[in-house]
């Protein structure tokens, strides 16, 4: 099903041509192609500005991963040496 964004868009789109058909410039036939044109173009357009917003989303699924703490670190006697 298509968006109403979508719709919303492809008439924003094709506003001139709406425009020009009150003042009897062009004829309704012509406009409304141009109309049925401009929703798959809308279509791809919005798909991939939600496909690039989409990056900057937070990501609710995933916790923060725990907080590391540093641990003392017991050398080993190097060898040859004797305490």
């Amino acid at each position: 099903m298509i968006k109403p964004s979508v719709l919303l868009f492809a008439l924003l789109m094709s506003a001139p041509a709406w425009y020009r058909l009150l003042h009897d410039e062009v004829d309704l036939i012509q406009v409304l192609i141009r109309f049925l044109v401009a929703v798959p173009i809308a279509a791809v357009l919005l798909a991939g500005l939600r496909f690039i917003l989409a990056g900057y989303r937070k990501a609710d699924e995933e916790p923060p991963p725990p907080a590391v703490v540093p641990e003392p670190y017991e050398s080993a006697p190097e060898p040859g040496k004797s305490t």
